[in-house]
């Protein structure tokens, strides 16, 4: 069975199917702020979504992290670095992409098991 939760036209936030949990992409909460910022504020969001989907970042299975500029990744790592729980890291990709707003710059798509 297929669960999808605050589903549009053109996404859902969450999908879940055989105890698997998928998370549309994730950007920051204020585009304003600097690639730290971006990127904490961005895995908050992540937090709560795997909440509501009956998970946490111990259970992420996998990552794939958009970034805008490569001259950002250590910032980005570093706030990363701090968020994932240590022996709790997940298979994980970072390339660098355009966003979807100028503004923006970075991004994250996470799969997850249900805890």
């Amino acid at each position: 069975m297929i669960e999808r939760q605050e589903t549009k036209q053109r996404m859902s936030r969450i999908v879940k199917h055989n105890g698997t949990i998928y998370l549309c992409g994730q950007v920051c909460a204020d585009a304003t702020k600097d690639i730290t910022e971006q990127t904490q504020t961005m895995l908050d969001k992540v937090d709560l979504l795997l909440e509501q989907a009956g998970s946490s970042r111990e259970h992420m299975l996998s990552a794939t992290i958009y970034i805008k500029d490569m001259k950002d990744f250590a910032e980005m790592n570093a706030v990363w670095d701090a968020w994932v729980p240590e022996g709790h890291a997940p298979a994980r990709a970072c390339v660098e992409a355009s966003m979807a707003r100028e503004a923006l710059l970075v991004e994250i798509s996470v799969v997850a098991a249900e805890k």
